[in-house]
């Protein structure tokens, strides 16, 4: 059969897709990139914010819309929290909550599959893969969440912790590599509670990646700030570790934070910052913030701001609050204006993008390796303008006219100016 594939919010959902992908190519089933070729189709979606719950109704609605012939299955946070809503939308055949996604292939084709597995299989993920034109791929390693912060609707619909064996993770990652992938960026839920159910840690697991598999980039996704164990920053010293870490705060004010049932103040936070650029060169931190919490006072608001020009972060996810039925933080008191909470987003928007700049202008004049993606745009002179990242994730572009010796690549280029919060660059 053909399947296609589609998802909104995380990298944890972008790497269920993918081994979903992997699971469908291994038994013998096509992937395919249009909608309307698909016999099945298959949607992951998210459920972070309301506006994320709307577009999760679209998605399936315009998926039927545009291939009413195919069957429809939908998973997600939005799925799992809205399960009777989902399943009066047009179309949906069937739904696979979060805590079956590891089965969502086998109980799609049992459900909506006449012949139970194909004449001819192909190896695993290889259709999967390339058909998408990646480079990099996201690694799952753990789902759920041990902890309730009082906004976050997540931990609701993902349940407990639950960790893959550090084996299985290196034999997946070493999969990935022979397929010719270049870059794994490691996600989960709740990534620095990595083990807690299985007696290990977050340690190990990189650890265990950077002594049994030569993938030549490990990446990792958001950590939450207190959960990074003994000695985590050491492993930084294998280069193959990049140094990028997004260590969401999401307030620069203790009282909001406690509001917010987060572990770490921000005295901890600026500590564990200072630590990690200390020990690792050029590392990029980045961090999320919410924007108009309940109760949020213009003291609070002012306290954010003025950490936020403190830590110069690299790079700020922002947030507007949002309320999500079922959580704390929805039936808080002294509810935000949805006008004040627009001016804040807008204040924390330009100061986002003066502390990136800050940060990219440091890196002028250095030489850098970057990964070059197979993305690129046609110039007129015949050249073609081709995207990559360096280490510490930063995007990066040139001017080049060999883009097919490039392509996931990993060469040395030298950084000249930056061009709408791009660096360009020349090849060394």
């Amino acid at each position: 059969m053909r399947v296609h594939l589609k998802t909104l919010g995380c990298r944890l959902n972008e790497a269920e897709i993918e081994s979903w992908a992997e699971d469908f190519s291994s038994r013998g089933h096509t992937l395919v990139g249009e909608e309307d070729s698909a016999d099945i189709l298959v949607l992951n979606t998210c459920a972070v914010t309301q506006g994320a719950v709307r577009k999760s109704r679209q998605l399936v609605r315009k998926a039927h819309k545009k291939n009413p012939k195919a069957k429809l299955v939908v998973s997600g946070c939005y799925a799992t929290l809205n399960e009777q809503e989902t399943l009066t939308l047009e179309g949906v055949d069937l739904l696979i909550n979060n805590q079956q996604k590891d089965q969502l292939v086998e109980l799609t084709l049992q459900q909506l599959s006449e012949e139970t597995m194909p004449h001819v299989a192909t190896e695993p993920s290889e259709v999967a893969l390339f058909s998408r034109g990646r480079q990099r791929a996201f690694l799952k390693v753990q789902d759920g969440c041990r902890y309730r912060c009082s906004f976050c609707i997540v931990t609701l619909a993902r349940g407990d912790e639950k960790s893959k064996p550090i084996d299985d993770i290196v034999t997946q990652a070493n999969r990935y590599h022979s397929q010719g992938i270049s870059e794994i960026i490691i996600t989960g839920v709740h990534l620095g509670g990595y083990g807690s159910d299985i007696g290990t840690d977050l340690y190990h697991l990189i650890a265990a990646l950077l002594e049994k598999t030569s993938i030549p980039r490990i990446r990792m996704g958001s950590l939450e700030p207190w959960d990074l164990p003994q000695g985590f920053f050491e492993l930084f010293e294998n280069p193959r570790l990049m140094p990028h870490m997004h260590l969401p705060m999401q307030s620069g004010s203790d009282s909001v934070l406690r509001r917010m049932s987060r572990r770490c103040k921000t005295d901890e936070f600026r500590r564990l910052v200072a630590e990690a650029r200390r020990l690792i060169p050029n590392i990029n931190i980045t961090t999320d913030v919410i924007v108009g919490f309940p109760g949020e006072t213009e003291e609070e608001w002012q306290q954010t701001l003025d950490f936020i020009k403190e830590i110069q972060f690299g790079d700020l996810h922002i947030f507007t609050y949002s309320t999500r039925d079922g959580t704390k933080a929805a039936s808080m008191p002294n509810q935000v204006s949805s006008a004040i909470k627009k001016s804040r987003s807008k204040a924390l928007h330009q100061l986002a993008e003066a502390s990136k700049l800050e940060n990219m202008n440091r890196l002028i004049g250095e030489t850098v390796d970057i990964l070059w993606e197979d993305n690129h745009q046609l110039n007129a002179d015949g050249s073609s303008t081709l995207f990559g990242y360096t280490p510490n994730y930063c995007r990066v572009k040139i001017n080049t006219k060999q883009v097919d010796t490039l392509v996931n690549r990993i060469t040395p280029c030298h950084i000249i100016a930056i061009e709408n919060n791009v660096f360009y660059g020349k090849l060394v």
